[in-house]
């Protein structure tokens, strides 16, 4: 089976009360119960992790081309904008993953429209609400599956 790593980085666990206008009333245990449900039937193991910390996030990243995981889901939050730390974790465990932002980024404030992962990341979500995250892990599901993209 292969494996799928969630990651959310910083006030992702606010989700459902931080700023509802713009991401919306479901929480994280929400989107992670969904995406459980989700990953079982397209024959996937999924685990979840999210953190406040750029270096926890950093240490999960790195832990996980050692747990053999195959893919790895990543809503870096505003770490987007400003980790470089993170973007050299990925590029160092080569592991291929799909960048996720629940509001449009390129609608808002002009500082969000620049990612330190956009360049390497497989795909890119961006404005799906938290539908993202399923629409992503179904393109992951496809990739390891070996279907071309579309």
């Amino acid at each position: 089976m292969k494996s799928v790593l969630v990651l959310n980085g910083p006030n992702l666990n606010l989700l459902g009360t931080r700023e509802p206008q713009i991401y919306g009333s479901a929480t994280l245990a929400d989107v992670e119960a969904s995406l459980r449900q989700q990953a079982g039937h397209l024959g996937l193991s999924l685990a979840c992790f999210q953190s406040n910390h750029e270096g926890a996030i950093v240490d999960r990243i790195h832990a996980a081309r050692t747990e053999g995981v195959s893919f790895i889901l990543i809503n870096p939050g505003a770490f987007t904008h400003t980790s470089v730390a993170i973007r050299d974790a990925f590029a160092g465990v080569a592991i291929p993953f799909v960048e996720v932002h629940i509001s449009n980024v390129h609608k808002r404030e002009a500082f969000r429209h620049h990612s330190y992962l956009s360049d390497i990341a497989e795909a890119v979500m961006a404005g799906f609400g938290i539908q993202g995250y399923g629409l992503a892990l179904q393109f992951i599901a496809a990739k390891l599956a070996g279907a071309p993209a579309k």
